[in-house]
């Protein structure tokens, strides 16, 4: 039967495929780019309101504290004033940890925790999350500035390349933020920080192992066999005494972990824990005189609030391009941490907060930061967690954190002159041991096995090579997925259901039974030039075992393909010549290719290259269901026909 003669008869049957209304090329343009940018819509608000709510709304918008401060009760503040003096009972000595991690003196970990959460307070978005340094970025410094700089032999310039890698870190933040490109941070997948975050956590309780045993000398190599081989070929100047003291802390500071993991409601025993172990361990030093025996100690901390930083940033630097690496390779895991946590904690809470927001916010805090003797600073989980148990409500517990470290600066930084670095050490290690989840690691292995491998060639990476290395690992595992996902997209044959008109993956649905004489292949993806060719290949590679598999039954022999397109998006030049391969090689073997279910931006771009005047408008179906009830149609009249002529020819025969 001819197309004409079916389309008179068959067109009444089904509802044909609309193609879109043309849109004025600027209108399209705007709309991708709200679409891409602007997901959010965040300019709904500020729709049909004067000019004064909407510059109100604008500030509110950038400085969220202005939109909730008027809300704001004596009872928030009781409970953020509990949970920020209870974070900051943490964040005095894991910021004199963490100083000590990036080589930096100890007060800078103590200034970093009181300018950055006040200017979060101001411009962030989630209630929650709790402002300071962390173990990874801070190793990240260390391993990428000391390279070029030794910070022991020229301190001065080693700290103004970290203030100047932290005020790059800001700038390449805030960019983001302002420019509404987040989405950048989530090509770091989940099984990718999991492995490096792992990874680093591992490189940092290594290098930890310095201060445990008391050495002066250490390698400034990450990889793990570097530091077992300084450290056992110094085995001649371990300290016992100092061994003793950092594995009693740590048994103590995991010991308080694991009593607050059972009794959720003792939380503040473990947050207390490390500040507990400071002061035990400065007093134990101080009256046993250990500092001469072996026991080394932070020494003499500077008093008073953080000085200005601003000209030390060091712009006409030869090492410049080394800061700014540091600082976007810093910025960009700080940046997955911080906004990771923040989300994690606001599902909890059911309150939404702005990625773009919160980048702004980390950002600023950061410009800020480098300008005022600060480093790189995010929301850490720890941190987090325990202001979330401590009953936090708004973001003024940072404000109550930074003026408890303000006090710190002032009143009270001499008492930490006793304080051993093995205590510090303990910290440092029950802290990434918490960072290191198996868990989370075994889970993928049963879910995704290339997630698995992602993160444990992450992991592997960070481990084995460097903290770089590892992170070159981890964003190329991360591209590869995603290349193999468009270059590589899934096609499937569907049947259909007993006693339905649904047609479903006949791998997936064991009952999912196919048409006798139609093919129906399900694309998986949108049709772009990466994965043209693959299609074209893949379908007629299913062509092929359908009709080897027709040869060997008895079933009619294959007539029609279609194309079930209602998971195609989007369709390219390369995608549409495809089709046209497609059609030809069809027409070569006698088959008739049909289109189901195909969208609107697929639809307008078909019709432009001409291409469903090609294949024939009553060739292109709304489902799957009409598609086949139209090859069954056209099957079922041939087949009435054949018998008709057989029988007429028999008849004239008899005569």
């Amino acid at each position: 039967m001819g197309n004409a003669d079916f389309d008179d008869q068959y067109s009444h049957h089904h509802q044909k495929v609309e193609i879109p209304p043309p849109k004025p090329f600027l209108k399209a343009f705007k709309s991708n780019v709200k679409e891409t940018l602007f997901p959010d819509d965040p300019f709904r608000k500020f729709k049909n309101q004067p000019l004064s709510k909407k510059i109100s709304l604008g500030f509110q918008y950038f400085v969220p504290i202005l939109d909730w401060a008027p809300r704001y009760t004596f009872q928030l503040f009781k409970a953020d004033v509990i949970a920020g003096i209870t974070i900051a009972s943490l964040a005095v000595p894991q910021g004199i940890s963490y100083a000590g991690l990036a080589n930096l003196p100890p007060v800078i970990g103590l200034y970093s925790s009181f300018v950055p959460p006040m200017i979060y307070a101001m411009l962030g978005s989630s209630k929650h999350l709790a402002i300071g340094n962390v173990a990874v970025p801070s190793l990240l410094i260390s391993a990428m500035l000391g390279k070029v700089v030794n910070p022991h032999e020229n301190p001065k310039l080693y700290l103004q390349l970290v203030f100047t890698a932290t005020f790059f870190a800001g700038v390449f933040q805030a960019s983001l933020g302002f420019l509404r490109l987040g989405f950048i941070v989530d090509f770091l997948s989940h099984a990718t920080i999991l492995g490096f975050m792992g990874g680093a956590a591992t490189v940092v309780c290594l290098q930890q192992l310095k201060g445990i045993l008391g050495l002066v000398h250490f390698t400034h190599q990450t990889d793990i066999v570097s530091v077992m081989t300084s450290i056992f070929s110094q085995m001649h100047q371990w300290r016992w005494e100092s061994g003793l003291l950092g594995l009693c802390f740590l048994f103590f500071l995991l010991l308080t972990r694991y009593f607050s993991k059972k009794k959720p409601t003792f939380f503040w025993i473990s947050a207390m824990a490390p500040l507990t172990s400071v002061i035990l361990g400065s007093v134990l030093v101080y009256f046993t005189h250990a500092g001469k025996n072996g026991v080394q100690v932070i020494g003499h901390l500077k008093r008073g609030i953080n000085p200005p930083s601003y000209s030390e940033l060091a712009f006409s630097s030869q090492y410049l391009s080394i800061a700014i690496k540091t600082g976007i390779v810093t910025s960009v895991i700080a940046l997955a941490e911080g906004i990771a946590v923040g989300r994690s904690f606001a599902i909890i809470e059911n309150y939404d907060i702005d990625g773009n927001k919160e980048m702004i916010a980390f950002g600023l805090m950061n410009i800020a930061g480098s300008c005022t003797s600060c480093y790189l600073t995010t929301g850490p989980f720890s941190r987090t967690a325990v202001n979330f148990n401590a009953g936090c409500k708004t973001a003024v517990s940072n404000i109550v954190m930074a003026i408890a470290v303000m006090i710190t600066l002032l009143f009270l930084t001499p008492l930490f002159h006793y304080t051993p670095l093995v205590v510090l050490s303990s910290i440092i290690i029950a802290a990434m041991l918490g960072i290191i989840d198996y868990n989370a690691a075994i889970h993928l292995w049963k879910v995704d096995k290339y997630d698995f491998l992602v993160c444990i060639s992450s992991y592997i990476g960070v481990v084995f090579g460097s903290v770089e290395v590892g992170l070159i690992v981890a964003v190329a595992m991360s591209l590869l997925r995603i290349l193999l996902f468009v270059a590589r997209p899934k096609t499937f044959v569907l049947g259909k259901i007993p006693n339905s008109m649904t047609y479903r993956n006949t791998e997936q649905y064991s009952i999912a039974s196919s048409v006798p004489g139609v093919l129906i292949i399900h694309i998986d993806a949108p049709i772009y030039f990466a994965n043209a060719s693959y299609l074209r290949e893949r379908i007629s590679r299913w062509i092929d075992e359908e009709e080897e598999k027709q040869r060997t039954s008895t079933e009619i022999e294959l007539q029609y393909v279609i194309l079930d397109m209602s998971a195609v998006g989007n369709i390219d030049t390369s995608g549409i010549s495809m089709l046209e391969e497609v059609k030809r090689n069809a027409d070569r073997r006698c088959l008739k290719v049909l289109l189901a279910n195909p969208g609107g931006e697929v639809m307008k771009k078909l019709d432009k290259s001409n291409f469903i005047e090609t294949i024939g408008k009553e060739w292109i179906y709304l489902t799957v269901g009409e598609a086949v009830n139209a090859c069954n149609y056209i099957l079922h009249t041939c087949k009435v026909q054949s018998k008709r002529i057989d029988s007429s020819a028999t008849s004239d025969d008899n005569v």
